[in-house]
């Protein structure tokens, strides 16, 4: 039985799982990334690729804590630690940040043309190395799921059977590659289609993955993660929608 949470004895100091995997998921996901960029026949500009590189990750950085600590504004606004406030995280609000980040930052730049579909699976990948260390830290780290009596609950450091949401992620990706493997290979579609699609199917994940995590309800039954994917589900259908007509041949990037 794994006893959690788990740590690795590194340099003779003890390190939690889930920072180690952080790190190495971010590594290897921007290798991956620079490996793909260099692959593309479409090019953009040191200023236009710089640009989008500091709006995304300024975007990612304040939205993951905003958002991470808006799921409890009780303990934000009554009781604030900066502690707190600085390492608690969530990829939800990283992703709709990071968004209007680079959206921000295109339109500063002056770039039209979308700039998503290349990172889609760099970024598929950081997240599943991410949720492994999520895993990894059991209910150590507000990353798992309601008590359940399903095949499927596991013990995650307390007395109860779990579900472990990590784990349901992390599935939920690996089908997700393969699924935008086939559309890309098999299907031609304007430039940020998959990452569009990407955005549309993860945040629809999230936001009935929710339902099985510990939560402070904020409007109705749904908590703050929950409202923002619903934002960004309403977002990408209007998007989608709007660009139905649009789909059009278009060389397709091996990735």
């Amino acid at each position: 039985m794994m006893d959690f949470p788990v740590t690795f004895q590194i340099f003779g100091k003890t390190i939690l799982a889930h920072p180690v995997f952080e790190t190495l998921g971010i590594f290897v996901a921007m290798r991956y990334y620079f490996y793909l960029k260099r692959k593309s026949t479409e090019k953009m500009s040191f200023n236009t690729s710089a640009a989008v590189l500091i709006g995304a990750t300024a975007g990612a950085l304040i939205g993951s804590k905003l958002i991470g600590n808006l799921e409890n504004p009780y303990v934000l606004f009554e009781n604030f630690s900066f502690k707190r406030f600085w390492t608690n995280n969530t990829i939800v609000g990283g992703l709709t940040f990071g968004l209007i980040g680079v959206e921000i930052a295109k339109k500063v730049v002056g770039h039209k043309e979308s700039t998503g579909d290349l990172i889609v699976f760099p970024l598929i990948l950081a997240i599943i190395i991410g949720r492994i260390g999520c895993f990894f830290m059991g209910v150590h780290e507000e990353t798992y799921g309601l008590p359940t009596e399903s095949i499927f609950g596991m013990h995650l450091g307390d007395e109860y059977l779990r579900h472990p949401v990590a784990l349901y992620e992390i599935a939920f990706l690996l089908f997700m590659w393969f699924e935008l493997k086939m559309i890309a290979r098999k299907n031609k579609y304007v430039s940020g289609f998959l990452f569009k699609l990407f955005m549309l199917s993860y945040f629809s994940f999230r936001f009935l993955l929710d339902f099985i995590k510990p939560k402070i309800d904020m409007i109705g039954n749904l908590g703050t993660i929950q409202l923002v994917c619903l934002s960004m589900i309403i977002y990408y259908i209007y998007v989608l929608k709007s660009e139905r007509n649009l789909i059009q041949p278009k060389k397709i990037i091996k990735v």
